[in-house]
Parts: structure tokens; sequence; C-alpha cells
């Protein structure tokens, strides 16, 4: 389905997702990519000043871990949410749960940040000719354009509230009623969302509907930020070295240990997308064949091996850190009955009051996180039980 580009009351045009017809993902073969499972863009120069990531690895064990989840999602049509910081990949991941969705119908991504609020919902929904000022002609809106498939709403946390109140019916109803009609076209649609913010405190602070959010937060896929899965960094860096090489019509350098050492001590504030903007860069400048440290162009905030206000720590580190200062701080309380409860309620949130994912998550039996969560009260005991 074509569709011309509009204009906001600006005069600037409204971005229009890739036509996923003309090539918008692709997943190599296992003869062509033995070693590890890719996610990619068959073409990325469209996305070229993107902040998307344009390749997703699977070779860190917490990205083994996430691609056995969307494999198990996929093909059941459940709605997903897909949470994750910036340039991690959420795009990708969608695209692959569509196609092993096995639907016949397009994926079409739409950001919702990029939308006027003015014409959020003529976008979404619709509208007739006359619906308001300067809808000259009926045009369909993204529901409409991915019945059938997949729509993929990216930064749904930044739908204003009037616009979350319809989103809510449609999902409800399975129609949406353009502005300006009177009656409803059926849909059938898988609705996929991503966010980068916490929408369970987005919802605390009345910013997003808990119903809404209910409604979309069926299953959840949360995507690691490059930091906290290491091992993928090597494999993505020499993906994308081969891309740039191959496209530079230059031969491929080496990645000495050294450099590959100061790759994985640096932090990715902006994710797998920075990394791809590092390795290009260093491909441009270097020399005898080798990519040197001194050919890393990290951002400033974030040099190798530091990390201050705006630059994240490692996972890893920053739990040492904490419980170091909680271990040397005097305290009455049971220090492990206090990180045990902790960690409980924390997975517990974050996989969605699911005891089977929590449980997964943590390591542990259902049994045995069941008597625990009991233990602190999260769930309630069995009648007569312990």
């Amino acid at each position: 389905m074509h569709r011309e580009s509009s204009r906001d009351a600006h005069g600037e045009e409204i971005p229009r997702p890739s036509n996923p017809a003309v090539g918008g993902y692709q997943i190599p073969s296992p003869r062509s990519a033995p070693a590890a499972r890719v996610l990619s863009f068959p073409d990325p120069t469209p996305h070229a000043i993107s902040v998307k990531a344009k390749a997703f690895l699977f070779v860190d064990e917490a990205s083994k871990r996430l691609l056995h989840e969307i494999e198990r999602v996929g093909p059941s049509g459940a709605t997903v949410l897909v949470q994750g910081e910036t340039g991690t990949g959420k795009e990708l991941v969608a695209r692959h749960l569509h196609e092993l969705s096995g639907r016949k119908g397009p994926f079409v991504a739409v950001n919702c940040g990029a939308l006027p609020e003015s014409l959020v919902e003529a976008e979404l929904f619709g509208h007739e000719a006359g619906a308001f000022t300067g809808a000259s002609e009926a045009r369909v809106g993204w529901f409409e354009a991915a019945n059938g498939g997949t729509l993929f709403l990216d930064e749904i946390g930044d739908l204003p509230p009037s616009v979350q109140v319809k989103l809510l019916r449609v999902l409800q109803e399975h129609e949406v009623v353009r502005l300006g009609a009177r009656h409803g076209i059926p849909l059938d649609v898988r609705l996929i969302s991503a966010t980068n913010i916490d929408l369970s405190r987005a919802v605390s602070a009345g910013r997003f509907r808990v119903d809404l959010y209910y409604r979309i937060n069926i299953a959840t896929l949360v995507l690691s930020p490059l930091r906290e899965r290491p091992d993928d960094i090597e494999p993505l860096a020499r993906h994308f070295l081969k891309l740039y090489a191959s496209r530079l019509s230059v031969s491929e350098p080496e990645l000495p240990q050294d450099t590959l050492l100061a790759l994985r001590r640096y932090a990715w504030p902006g994710n797998i997308r920075e990394l791809e903007n590092v390795i290009h860069y260093a491909l441009l400048i270097s020399r005898d064949g080798s990519i040197r440290t001194s050919d890393l162009r990290f951002v400033g905030v974030c040099a190798p091996g530091s990390h201050d206000s705006q630059c994240p720590i490692p996972a890893g580190e920053a739990l040492d850190r904490a419980l170091e200062r909680l271990v040397s701080a005097p305290s009455e309380d049971s220090i492990h009955e206090h990180v045990e409860k902790r960690l409980l309620e924390i997975a517990f949130r974050q996989f969605g009051r699911n005891q089977v994912r929590t449980a997964q998550g943590l390591g542990l039996s259902r049994n045995v996180l069941r008597t625990l969560l009991k233990r602190h009260g999260m769930i309630e005991s069995d009648p007569g039980g312990d």
C-alpha cells in the first residue's frame, strides 16, 4: 500500500516507515552465518543518520536467552512490549517477531515520538475528508496500513493521554474509527510496542494509562544494553568492520587484542549504534592493515575504564560497589534478608509478576521462588500451607 508523504502544520515532512516489501529485514541462513544468528537490515543506507541499531547478534549468554524468548513468543501472535535503551535493536527484534508470526500482511514501523502531537490521532487511525482543516481527502492510518500484519509502535510512552484512550479502544474492539467517521473498520493487526523508559513508573506518575499498560504488556522482552552483554561486542565489531570494508572496497583490517580489550571495557552509552559509528570511523583512519586503540573515537565522557555521571557503569561493577557499601555500613538488619527481598521485588516487577519467567530469570525452580515470595509477603500463602 503506497502512501504519499504528508506534512505537519509547519510544513515539515512527517517520517514514514520503510516499505517492508522493498526490503527492511533479513536473517542470513545458517550456512552464511554459522557462528551466530544475525538480525540486520539488508540495506541500512536509508537509516544512516538514525539512532537505530542496524544489527543484532546472539553470542552472549544474555542474548541467547533473549533469542529463546523471541522464538517462543514470536509464533504466538501475542501483543509484545519490547524494553531497552536507545540503540539496542528494538526494531530488529520486532521485525523478527513478525517474521516468526507467519502473518502475511506488512510490517509497519512508526516512531510515536516523531509524530506532531496535533496529528498523532490522524496518523494512527486515519481520517475522512473534511475531518479537520487541511484534510482535503480521506486517508488510511497506520493501523489500517498494517492490517493483516504487524504494527510496531516505537517509543509508545510518548503518546498523548487522549490518544492512549483511543488506542486502548482499538485494541479491545479490534476495529479502528477514522477521524470524522461514524463506523469502525475491522482490523487484524498484531501490535508490538517499544519503549526506552520504565512504563511502570510512567503509570505511577500518571503519564501512562494503567489499563493500556496491561493491554500491551501481555509478553515483555527486555533488551540488555550492550555493556551488559560483552560477548556480543567483538562479533558485532567484526560484523560492522566487514560491512564497511566491503562498502569502501578496502581490505578488512585486523583487530588486535588491545583494541578488542578497549572495545570491551567501554560502557557504550549509545549501544550498538555507537559501536557501529566507532568501527566505521576507525576503519576510515586506520593504517597498516590494523585498527589501533588510538583509532577508536569514543564520545569523550565515557573513556574506556572510566565512569562518571554521564557514563553508565557496567551492571556487574555497579552491583559490586553497592554490595560493598551495604556490607561496610553498620546495620542491625539482616543484610542477606534485605538483598534477597530487594532482588525478588525487582525481578518480580521486571517480569510482570509472572512466576515462571521470574524463576527462569533468577535461575530458580518455581517452587523455590514461590517459597521466597511467600516468605517476603509478595504473594499470599496457600490456605493451610506453609
